[in-house]
């Protein structure tokens, strides 16, 4: 992954945001919205493009692209600034590599201490027993 390159992938769009600023939200553009094509991407190679795919398939529509967008902030620089830091953090969070898990096998005290409990819940069961029967 090259970040370098991804940034100059990134097509930023500037709307209406419907967060705080009063007047000052209804004529002026403060929303950013980013939009990254994953399939076409030249920054990405075809097994990260898969691994993307795959893990942020909730938010790639049909096309293939990526959308985020941010309207927390009044100012569209801040928010151009926060939607890029998210996007950056996703992108590397999909190309993680899950630990592999390691088997394990229980350790003999807690077999021991596993059949304990059994043996004393079953003690405690065949008391409840009518003993006539």
């Amino acid at each position: 992954m090259d970040e370098e390159l991804i940034l100059t992938e990134l097509d930023y769009k500037a709307v209406r945001s419907s967060g705080p600023g009063g007047q000052h939200a209804n004529k002026t553009a403060t929303k950013v919205e980013l939009s990254f094509n994953v399939s076409s991407s030249q920054a990405l190679s075809d097994k990260e493009k898969k691994r993307i795919s795959r893990k942020l398939s909730g938010r790639i529509n049909k096309e293939g692209i990526l959308k985020m967008n941010s309207e927390d902030s009044r100012s569209q620089h801040t928010n151009k600034d926060i939607v890029t830091g998210n996007f950056i953090f996703e992108i590397k969070e999909a190309l993680k590599r899950p630990k592999p898990r390691k088997k394990t096998k229980p350790t003999k005290a807690s077999k021991i201490k596993r059949l304990k409990a059994k043996k004393k819940q079953s003690e405690i069961k065949a008391q409840r027993k009518d003993p006539l029967k």
